[in-house]
């Protein structure tokens, strides 16, 4: 069984960063990072997937950490990227999982690789921008009100809001992580931020912004326009999860996602938040993987 980092490369001279673990012959569980992280292995998650016989891949999207940029990047871009990524790494099918920020890019590969994506799990991801009958900043803490109001405004103006945010991201400890999160955190969420967690958290967030705020940056203005992709075009099983008491992405959201994705089904977990949530990994990726191979 190896484990280990690897390198993709793409047309154009871009190449993504990825890391892996498990046997070479099992089929794959490609985990996507929130925003802003990179692709770097959490032990509980890596150990729950190859408990079950599976491999654990993840990447780091573009722009974030070893990961060439891809400016003007749309959601939906990254199917292409994970496309050359399963090719790459011999996985003719995998179950994908967004968390956060990742949410949005496994619903793309669930959208736009049904060949080579066999079922989907969303953790407190966001719904699209501009939604019908969602009030899309309803519910999120000041932090993240200023933040997309600034991606509103352009590139320009995020680029000069998120700078020395992600300038301090560079050597974030452990034990800073909760400060520099501020009002994101629901009470849940704090007490869920210590040890391990917390650890890793501070390891994605100072890999993600390593060589600046770019992938930060064009995960945002991909969010707050057009993702490229409907979530009609879904034809594999998604679960969507969320924890009730989340002030980054409001539960709005996912009970928004499980209403408009063909055949989702919804959980709403009453006592978790945004980060809280990934305690449950090991039921959420048995419903995952109970949807087949």
């Amino acid at each position: 069984m190896a484990a280990g980092a690897f390198t993709i490369d793409l047309p154009g001279g871009r190449r993504i960063e990825g890391w892996e673990a498990g046997d070479a012959g099992a089929p794959g569980v490609l985990f996507h990072f929130g925003t802003p992280s990179a692709g770097l292995p959490f032990a509980p998650l890596v150990d729950a997937t190859l408990a079950r016989g599976r491999r654990f891949v993840t990447y780091s999207r573009p722009g974030y950490a070893g990961s060439t940029r891809r400016e003007g990047r749309t959601v939906a871009d990254c199917a292409s990227d994970v496309l050359a990524l399963l090719d790459g790494r011999g996985l003719d099918a995998v179950h994908v999982v967004g968390w956060s920020g990742g949410g949005p890019h496994a619903l793309a590969c669930a959208a736009l690789l049904p060949g080579r994506v066999a079922g989907a799990a969303t953790l407190a991801g966001v719904a699209p921008w501009g939604a019908e009958g969602l009030a899309w900043l309803d519910g999120m803490a000041e932090e993240n009100l200023d933040e997309f109001g600034a991606a509103v405004a352009g590139p320009d103006a995020l680029r000069r809001f998120l700078e020395p945010i992600a300038a301090d991201r560079v050597s974030v400890a452990s034990d800073e992580v909760a400060e520099g999160l501020g009002g994101l955190l629901t009470d849940v969420d704090r007490a869920a931020l210590t040890g391990p967690f917390a650890e890793f958290l501070a390891e994605a967030m100072r890999a993600a912004v390593s060589s600046g705020p770019w992938g930060w940056i064009d995960d945002d203005l991909a969010f707050a326009r057009d993702w490229g992709f409907g979530l009609d075009g879904i034809g594999v099983p998604v679960t969507v999860w969320h924890g009730r008491h989340d002030a980054m992405v409001p539960t709005t959201h996912g009970e928004w996602l499980a209403e408009h994705i063909p055949g989702a089904r919804r959980q709403i977990l009453e006592s978790e938040g945004h980060l809280s949530l990934v305690v449950h990994f090991d039921a959420i990726l048995d419903e995952l993987l109970a949807d087949g191979a």
